[in-house]
């Protein structure tokens, strides 16, 4: 699971559920003229209000934010959790309204029980948790502004001091190439050694040094060619096959580096933690490390 995968979204997704659970232990009624220290229940004393509204929301938010944090989302009948936790948070909104609105129910055909019974501040907080979860809920993938991810990607290591070795592991730039190099570094002299000189043949003390025989020109690279870089997506974005398959193989998470190993016109050939490479088609607003 990465928790960078997580947007903006999901960080209200997640706040409405806990405004939801906070709710259910308000009071579900009111009465004109009641006592304030009258006992009126809450949604855990209502089972239709505990499971259509409170657990319906609650499960859904579940949902949605474990089908973000998963790599590869299962499918039910052909719907992902994802799926499932939407139409599980547009329940619970249209059961709130239900009982928001008739909050006796049945029992206002019995004038000498439901007369004068109101919601209470339970079931109105929660009605509004469930409507800003369902709302979360569905505007997220469309809005950029919840789109965005909750939880940054750490900047790229800061420059090292000439000859410091760089830190950090795989899936973080600086970290590719050989243990202890950047990429496409170059051995180091020794100590005593003049710069230029190989490692292992120090210069005898008091001796000048033999000149180099001049190395042949190294050809240029042509100004075309692609070097390897990391990079980092702003929002979640699929990863297809080499091979041209519509279907994605992977799902490149915000907040994680990746390494770009080849450029094919405007996509890249990305390569994550795995060892998996696939093609990242959209590559509008990339970090680069």
């Amino acid at each position: 699971m990465n928790i960078r995968s997580l947007t903006r979204g999901d960080g209200v997704v997640i706040g409405a559920a806990v405004l939801l659970f906070i709710a259910s232990f308000l009071d579900i009624y009111s009465a004109d003229g009641a006592s304030s220290s009258y006992d009126f229940p809450n949604v855990w004393g209502s089972g239709g209000v505990l499971l259509s509204v409170t657990l319906a929301g609650i499960i859904g938010a579940a949902l949605i934010v474990v089908s973000r944090l998963l790599p590869q989302v299962p499918k039910v009948a052909g719907l992902d959790l994802g799926q499932f936790g939407v139409a599980f948070t547009v329940f619970a909104v249209w059961s709130g309204l239900g009982n928001l609105a008739d909050p006796t129910s049945a029992v206002d055909n019995m004038p000498q029980f439901g007369e004068g019974i109101d919601a209470g501040i339970g079931l109105i907080l929660s009605f509004i948790a469930a409507l800003i979860l369902a709302a979360a809920a569905i505007t997220s993938p469309l809005l950029p502004f919840l789109k965005v991810a909750l939880i940054g990607a750490p900047k790229p290591a800061a420059p090292q001091p000439y000859g410091a070795q760089p830190q950090g592991g795989y899936g973080y730039p600086g970290a590719q190439g050989q243990p202890g190099q950047p990429y496409g570094a170059h051995p180091q002299p020794g100590p005593g050694q003049p710069y230029g000189a190989q490692p292992g043949h120090p210069g005898h003390p008091g001796q000048p040094q033999q000149a180099q025989a001049p190395q042949a020109p190294q050809a240029q690279q042509p100004a075309g060619d692609f070097s390897p870089f990391w990079f980092a997506v702003p929002v979640a974005r699929p990863l297809y096959g080499e091979d041209g398959s519509p279907a994605p193989i992977a799902e490149l998470a915000p907040g994680t580096w990746y390494l770009a190993v080849e450029q094919r016109g405007p996509s890249l050939v990305a390569q994550t933690q795995d060892g998996r490479r696939g093609v990242l088609q959209d590559t509008t607003g990339i970090q680069r490390g």
